[in-house]
């Protein structure tokens, strides 16, 4: 699985979290606070959807700024 597909996957679970959401403005750069508008409950909507999804789990503290950086923690956790 690359980073496009990971993108991709991300960009579905993002819209299911935040229907309104323009998936086309959403890149690996987007901010998921100030961009997307996630907050804490949404970001732990976030988590679990990509542990279930990526068959992952996150360890201690979330301190993702970007799609870019979420998907960094996606890849080295797969690898």
């Amino acid at each position: 699985m690359d980073r496009k597909d990971i993108l991709e996957d991300l960009k579905e679970i993002l819209q299911l979290i935040k229907p309104s959401l323009d998936l086309s403005t959403v890149n690996e750069d987007t901010q998921l606070i100030s961009d997307i508008g996630l907050d804490s409950l949404t970001i732990m909507l976030l988590s679990l959807a990509i542990e279930n999804k990526f068959k992952i789990k996150f360890e201690g503290a979330l301190k993702f700024n970007t799609v870019g950086d979420v998907i960094d923690y996606i890849t080295q956790a797969k690898a």
